[in-house]
């Protein structure tokens, strides 16, 4: 009697499990099949022949060569830049970088022209357009763009910047302060500007604290050229004289010079209604400058 009912039993768990593992069985193969539906639905990347070689040869006739249909002025004002400086950044990176060397493609057709990708570039950074409103013009797709953006960048960061990305030596301070002598402005390093860029992505957080009446966040661009237009200093957000507070500023003395005490208060003034906190802080410090 005992062995007939575990019999009975056995039976009737080895019918469950049959049952369960057809079912989930079958739920595999219905998930598998509706994957393998969806991939093959799913649209390929469509090829479009943008004949990039007419993009070159109209850009070429439209600035580089001998009868440039745009003139020198126009170049200057369209890609932020004069044109011997634009070619010595081309020439640089064409050397440098192996994307911007011009190279032929399996079917023996030549890539993409230096001159091209670093047009789209300068036109991204330029206008602030998006990548793919230079294809019409350049023959350049929008993920060939964004590539032409970041080998650019980190091109020049690399190439440059040990020259120009860098932080003034007291030599290059020195040099700065007996041009200004000469022009009048003894003591002057530069002419500082500042400017509020849109925060698109600001944190939510601190869209209160960087709000101003337009109403949508913004952040301070701060720069510092010198009478050569050399841009010695570009941040956003701290300000130019930390290195000043921080005691980090190269120590440079200035030719002893007399100077209009009332024009030296009225910049006092000027610069602390301007810079209230720094000029504070500033006003503390025990700094000796040679005058």
């Amino acid at each position: 009697m005992a062995s007939s009912s575990s019999t009975n039993f056995d039976d009737e768990m080895d019918e469950k499990f049959d049952q369960i593992f057809d079912q989930q069985f079958e739920k595999l193969l219905i998930h598998h099949e509706n994957r393998q539906e969806a991939s093959m639905s799913k649209k390929k990347r469509a090829y479009i022949e943008r004949q990039r070689e007419q993009g070159h040869m109209q850009l070429w006739n439209d600035y580089f060569s001998e009868d440039a249909t745009y003139p020198s002025h126009m170049f200057r004002r369209r890609f932020r830049m004069n044109k011997p400086l634009f070619m010595r950044i081309v020439d640089r990176l064409s050397a440098k970088i192996q994307y911007f060397q011009q190279r032929r493609d399996a079917t023996g057709r030549f890539g993409h022209s230096p001159l091209q990708k670093a047009t789209a570039t300068i036109r991204m950074m330029a206008y602030g357009c998006p990548t793919d409103t230079v294809d019409k013009y350049l023959r350049l797709g929008e993920t060939t763009a964004l590539l032409c953006l970041e080998h650019f960048v980190e091109g020049i960061i690399n190439l440059f910047g040990d020259e120009y990305l860098r932080r003034p030596t007291p030599e290059d301070l020195q040099r700065i302060f007996d041009i200004g002598e000469i022009r009048g402005f003894p003591g002057m390093i530069g002419s500082i500007d500042c400017m509020h860029w849109e925060w698109k992505n600001c944190p939510t957080a601190w869209k209160g604290q960087y709000t101003r009446g337009s109403g949508k966040p913004t952040i301070v661009l701060e720069a510092v050229p010198s009478q050569d237009l050399w841009i010695w200093h570009a941040f956003f957000g701290p300000p130019v004289f930390d290195d000043i507070l921080q005691g980090r500023a190269p120590k440079v003395s200035v030719k002893k010079r007399m100077l209009n005490v009332r024009k030296m208060i009225r910049e006092a003034e000027i610069f602390e209604a301007i810079f209230p906190k720094i000029y504070f802080k500033l006003s503390n410090l025990k700094m000796e400058v040679l005058l």
